[in-house]
């Protein structure tokens, strides 16, 4: 039997205790578990990334909303950070904005839009969450590739023929056409489009501009 998946659980970090308690109220309103910190240093040492979003505080005693983003950045923590910000704090939510931040709302702020400010990031995290879950395994098999299978996919998806590729590395037709039908196959790609996408993916070729409509 399928184990229910547990609620997604929001951190809350800010100095203000009847904010914190005001904020676990609304969201467990709407079936969200959450977690209260009263400053950016107990939210990184709580491990951030098992958040699904962090509503963060930009001004706090100790370090601010911006340095607690700069220091999940430079740990590569993925969790969407939504900032609430006091009147004038603008021109700082715009910096966070920048630096990667999902979202900012001003206090006070709307029940609704803090809510659906919420739902959205869950929602984005998880999308990048399946992104980077599938990134992985298609790294897995391709790592597992013999080298001149990855060396003839990644030609494939380059844009060479069979051809060029069998002159390249000084092989046969025939074995180019083995290795790349032996190698799509293991990495899941049924056509060559399919390919080109997943070797864009795991950084082997550069995706190519995209061509501006003709007006």
């Amino acid at each position: 039997m399928t184990q229910p998946t547990a609620a997604p659980c929001i951190a809350v970090v800010d100095d203000d205790e009847a904010l914190r308690d005001s904020m676990a109220w609304l969201l467990d309103s709407v079936g969200l578990a959450t977690r209260a910190f009263a400053d950016g240093e107990a939210f990184l040492a709580a491990e951030p990334d098992a958040f699904g979003a962090v509503l963060l505080d930009v001004r706090m005693p100790g370090l601010s909303g911006l340095q607690v983003q700069q220091r999940l950045n430079e740990r590569g923590d993925t969790v969407p950070v939504i900032f609430m910000t006091g009147h004038g704090d603008v021109p700082m939510a715009v910096a966070a904005l920048k630096a990667g931040a999902f979202d900012f709302i001003e206090k006070p702020f709307n029940h609704q839009q803090l809510i659906d400010a919420v739902q959205q990031a869950l929602a984005e995290h998880q999308r990048l969450r399946a992104v980077r879950q599938r990134t992985d395994t298609l790294r897995e098999r391709y790592d597992a590739l013999r080298p001149k299978e990855r060396e003839i996919l990644v030609h494939v998806a380059e844009g060479m023929t069979s051809r060029e590729i069998a002159e390249h590395l000084d092989v046969s037709a025939k074995t180019v056409e083995v290795y790349r039908l032996r190698g799509m196959k293991a990495l899941g790609a049924g056509n060559l489009a399919e390919l080109v996408r997943i070797c864009v993916a795991l950084g082997l070729v550069e995706a190519l501009p995209t061509e501006p409509r003709q007006q």
